[in-house]
């Protein structure tokens, strides 16, 4: 397949995961883990991470090149997926998103991708698939995008069809089409008018979870570029999708799915996206 590479950002603070309760968390192990790694590195079940199953799903898609954008508190990311055994159809690189002067943290998504482009000159005339590290895509989610004709793509997903509560729903970024299905608007955390005003003709709700098939050479100005968010300061990727399909209409096709995808946001999705795992993936 045409440019099997897929960027994983995982240099998050985590900070919702760290300040969470913990009552709600299966073991002592994963406490420690919830407040000492990325929330994708947390032992779940098996003791096996969410990212040991999201990069499984990689390969199972077709992907054949990883690069997974870490913090400088990445080691254990390191130490786990270099030369992993089960990952022999993936080449697996790291790129280390360094946190600019003045800050204590990372400037956000849109800086990591930006630093992670930057450290694969060789993918600047190429299209790369692009999520977090704390959801689980499916074989199907991420083979759709790097089946996708599209220079640029996004899975919507039907909000119906996630298996969350409208409460957590609302904390997610709607998406805004027109009646071809290009973005029109990303809008975060969207008020009821333009929630009820995002409804397709099939009366569908779609939003996003972060998963991207981008170009690089279309996408890399806008993530340069994004300005910091007003309240939080980083610069997120959202936005600067947002901004690219504002100024090239019709640059983007939003390719709408219904299923669940496993979010790890805070300690009380630990036991959740567990039971799941376990359900969708029993050990042999």
């Amino acid at each position: 397949m045409k440019d099997p590479y897929l960027i994983i950002l995982a240099a998050g603070a985590s900070t919702r995961m760290k300040l969470s309760g913990a009552d709600a968390v299966a073991s002592p192990d994963q406490v420690q883990d919830a407040d000492r790694v990325q929330k994708g590195m947390i032992r779940l079940g098996g003791g096996r991470p969410l990212l040991d199953y999201l990069l499984l799903n990689a390969q199972a898609a077709g992907y054949r090149e990883v690069l997974l954008v870490i913090g400088a508190d990445g080691q254990a990311v390191r130490d786990r997926y270099t030369g992993h055994p089960e990952l022999g159809g993936l080449t697996v690189r790291f790129a280390e998103q360094t946190i600019p002067s003045g800050r204590s943290k990372p400037a956000g998504t849109a800086d990591a991708l930006w630093q992670g482009v930057q450290s694969r000159p060789e993918w600047a005339d190429s299209r790369i698939t692009v999520c977090n590290s704390d959801n689980l895509y499916s074989v199907n989610a991420l083979r759709l995008l790097l089946c996708s004709e599209q220079d640029n793509a996004l899975i919507g997903y039907d909000s119906s069809a996630l298996g969350a509560s409208r409460r957590r729903i609302a904390q997610f970024a709607v998406l805004q089409c027109d009646t071809n299905g290009s973005l029109l608007a990303i809008h975060e955390k969207p008020d009821r008018e333009t929630y009820a005003a995002a409804q397709d003709v099939r009366g569908r709700v779609l939003v996003s979870m972060n998963i991207f098939r981008l170009s690089v050479r279309q996408v890399a100005p806008f993530l340069e570029s994004v300005p910091p968010h007003p309240q939080r300061g980083e610069k997120e990727l959202s936005t600067a999708v947002h901004l690219m399909v504002q100024a090239q209409p019709g640059s983007l096709q939003v390719i709408p799915l219904a299923e669940i995808v496993p979010d790890l946001t805070s300690k009380a999705d630990i036991p959740l996206v567990q039971a799941w795992l376990k359900r969708e993936y029993p050990e042999p």
